[in-house]
């Protein structure tokens, strides 16, 4: 009779137990690094995204004062009015300049060097150069 008990009792072997960890470990080792990949893509495409705004309000402030600001006047012109300007009507930004996804500071500069200005960010890295999450990104 105990023998009976026994067997009718439900649960789980060891052996089903470790088969189910395995699936699910290569399940995870299979979407991991594919998720991962996603997540520096995105930091890009945020960058991106940013560095257009930021374009759309530099070109309102070209259209209100004649000009896009100096590279020392910065993207901080679109904030506050920079000495000496009359024309300025903003400011063309509704938040302070945020820092690129990676924490670092957007680099401005005008002229550009293929246009009227140019937008920067080093990526992770924060350095000139790189490649993959660490390259360039410019408007």
């Amino acid at each position: 009779m105990a023998n009976k008990a026994r067997m009718t009792r439900g649960g789980f072997t060891l052996l089903e137990l470790l088969v189910v960890i395995v699936i699910i470990g290569l399940l995870a080792a299979y979407v991991g690094p594919k998720y991962f990949a996603q997540l520096g893509k995105s930091e890009v495409t945020v960058a991106r995204a940013q560095m257009e705004a930021f374009g759309k309000a530099l070109d309102a402030f070209r259209l209100d004062v004649g000009r896009y600001p100096t590279t020392g006047e910065g993207l901080a012109a679109l904030l506050a009015q920079p000495a000496g300007i009359a024309k300025w009507n903003g400011p063309y930004l509704k938040k302070e300049v945020p820092p690129d996804p990676w924490g670092h500071a957007y680099i401005y500069r005008a002229p550009g060097s293929k246009g009227d200005f140019e937008i920067l960010s080093y990526g992770k890295d924060g350095q000139s150069g790189g490649s993959g999450d660490d390259a360039d990104i410019v408007n």
